[in-house]
């Protein structure tokens, strides 16, 4: 076990010594629980120089995303219970307020770490309390709005504030951009590079004080702006350092003493190696961002390699759709693996785009596509999707704009927890006028929806569907799923006196639940608008409706059945199942389902104790 106060005690070479027992260990654990491997690999080393330094039990450490965070987690008191990271009640994937003091500020989205940062510091200021603030910036995070808005506040708030900048040339995928570009440029500059070493070998041997200090400032600073123009960062008000190498622990303690003196705001720029010291990560940071579960010695992942999931469906559907309708155009933000489009973006170069981490812009983007006649298709996360409702009903849904959202990870996402379960997209498309959204019950109504849409349904259309995968023909996928009239629920299972209505993937659930009731299950693959013809018949036949979607239940699809029934005059009672005022904690898929109560035997309960009714063998269920 490696604490904070064994690093502080460490001498350098000691710190080597530790940086190698604690890459091993997140290798281990994360061999058995999946997590973000890579990004964590590759900042052992910056992490030990920084907590060599700076003490974040005292001085206030925010990590921006913060999954790249579990060295910190290790050596802040959690190195025995890391054994359970990202199972349901043990050690969160992120920085958690509620899991640490030395968690200042928890996330799991990029960019709102310099934003939080300049609030603390204004805090601390007001009361008088004098701490280093310090932040650790991944350089994806440089495409991200938040971020370039708070960099521009940092002079004006009269910040101290320290920026480490994580520079690894990705976010997920490779990064893409200008300022990534500029990084980069700067970064592998073999004139630069040298410039630094002389820079470096003169400081070292000379003791003639700040006459050749500030002579040899002026060279470098000659020699950054005739490589990468006036400095972006300096422009802003900001110091910069850099770039150094972020594995080089003794280069990386000396500079970040002297940051810790500075008394001006400022940003060092460090290169490192996203999976560094794992040669399977280190050849494919992409897989190994997100890591499934893996064997350390052969590297095969263990996790579902006989199956499809749901993004990979979606993407190769994209790719046949795209080949009949040449206006459909595939926009994501740094997700083209996550969503399945890198087949896409590979066949047709033209006609996708990887924004990076700007999903505002991406939706807006899409806009401007579909008022020239285009069919753009945006693809980002439930979670990530929620940055950007402005653009949903300012840029698509008030101009009248035709944009499909392929809604992924909608539902709870399982290991990556409440930053990342996507529970809200059901409650915020709904509140958009003339919105459509359609849920699918499996990977074949995923394809059939998708034929369905495409050419037909008109305004903001939204497609959710979960972070799961099926065992399923792939061959035949697109050939069988036939188009649908996407509008018309389906009976899947009829019964008396009680009728489920699920939505999505709560279909399975909901027939599970059904097994020994005497009740009805409704396929609604269309969230908004209700198909209120069967609904009426549903309601007429039966004494109570339960709704049973794996979202919130607040503004949620079973509100909108409540209400539609209240008035019309309905008596049937209304029970809505689904997430309630609370955020869902990060564990496997099945325990939140339990969690929630929205697993088979929870719906059933939840039935029998609503209705009052007992439970029938299904030799006893009567139809209607």
């Amino acid at each position: 076990m490696i604490s904070l106060d064994d690093i502080r005690r460490a001498s350098l070479s000691d710190l080597k010594n530790i940086a190698q027992t604690i890459r091993s260990r997140i290798i281990e654990v994360v061999s058995k629980n999946g997590g973000h491997l890579a990004s964590n690999l590759g900042v052992v080393e910056l992490t030990l120089a920084l907590y060599k330094v700076f003490d974040p039990r005292k001085d206030v450490v925010i990590w921006d995303t913060s999954h790249q965070s579990y060295t910190h987690k290790l050596v802040t008191g959690r190195w025995k219970e890391f054994d359970s990271l990202r199972k349901f009640g043990g050690v969160s994937g992120y920085t958690n307020r509620s899991e640490s003091p030395t968690d200042w500020f928890g996330a799991g989205h990029v960019g709102t770490s310099i934003a939080a940062a300049l609030g603390i510091e204004r805090a601390l200021k007001l009361e008088n309390k004098r701490r280093n603030v310090v932040v650790i910036l991944g350089d994806g995070a440089l495409t991200n709005g938040e971020i370039l808005e708070s960099l521009n506040q940092i002079k004006e708030q009269n910040s101290k504030l320290k920026i480490i900048l994580n520079d690894n040339g990705m976010a997920i995928s490779s990064n893409v951009g200008a300022l990534s570009k500029t990084l980069s440029s700067l970064r592998v500059s073999g004139v630069y590079t040298r410039l630094k070493e002389v820079v470096k070998g003169i400081l070292e041997v000379s003791n003639t004080g700040k006459t050749i200090e500030e002579e040899l400032k002026r060279m470098r600073d000659g020699f950054k702006n005739m490589l990468s123009g006036t400095d972006f960062f300096e422009a802003l008000g900001l110091k910069h350092i850099g770039p150094l190498d972020g594995h080089d622990i003794e280069t990386l303690v000396k500079i970040l003493n002297g940051v810790k003196t500075y008394d001006h705001p400022c940003i060092v720029h460090v290169y490192t190696v996203k999976g560094k010291g794992y040669e399977p990560s280190e050849k494919d940071a992409v897989l190994f961002h997100s890591a499934p579960i893996f064997h350390m010695k052969t590297e095969q992942t263990v996790s579902s390699l006989d199956k499809v999931s749901y993004s990979e469906a979606f993407g190769d559907a994209m790719v046949k759709l795209a080949q009949k309708n040449e206006k459909i155009f595939a926009i994501t933000a740094a997700m083209a693996e996550g969503t399945g489009l890198r087949d896409f973006s590979r066949i047709f170069p033209e006609r996708f785009l990887d924004l990076g981490i700007t999903e505002q812009s991406c939706v807006t983007y899409a806009a401007g596509l579909a008022s020239m006649g285009f069919r753009p298709i945006v693809a980002v996360y439930s979670t990530f999707l929620q940055r950007a409702y402005d653009q949903i009903i300012h840029d698509v849904a008030l101009q009248d704009l035709n944009v499909i959202f392929a809604v992924d990870r909608a539902g709870l996402v399982g290991e990556d927890g409440p930053t990342h379960h996507g529970v809200f997209d059901i409650a915020f498309f709904r509140s958009i006028p003339k919105s459509k959204i359609f849920a699918p019950s499996d990977i074949s109504e995923l394809v059939s929806i998708l034929k369905s849409v495409v050419d037909k349904v008109e305004g903001v259309v939204a497609i959710r569907y979960p972070k799961d995968s099926q065992f399923i023909d792939k061959s035949s996928l697109w050939r069988s799923s036939k188009p649908i009239d996407p509008f018309k629920w389906e009976i899947l299972r009829k019964g008396e006196h009680t009728a489920l209505l699920a939505v999505g993937s709560m279909v399975r659930e909901s027939l599970l639940a059904a097994e020994g009731l005497n009740a009805t299950v409704v396929y609604a693959r269309c969230v908004k608008p209700l198909d209120t013809s069967l609904l009426k018949e549903i309601s007429d036949n039966h004494d109570l409706i339960v709704t049973v979607e794996e979202g919130a239940l607040s503004g949620g699809f079973g509100e909108s059945v409540a209400a539609f029934l209240l008035h019309q005059g309905y008596k049937a009672r209304v029970l809505n199942l689904g997430i309630g005022e609370e955020f869902v904690p990060h564990g496997s898929r099945r325990e939140l389902l339990e969690f929630c109560k929205l697993d088979s035997a929870s719906i059933k309960e939840a039935v029998i104790s609503f209705s009052g009714r007992r439970l029938l063998n299904d030799t006893e269920a009567r139809t209607w």
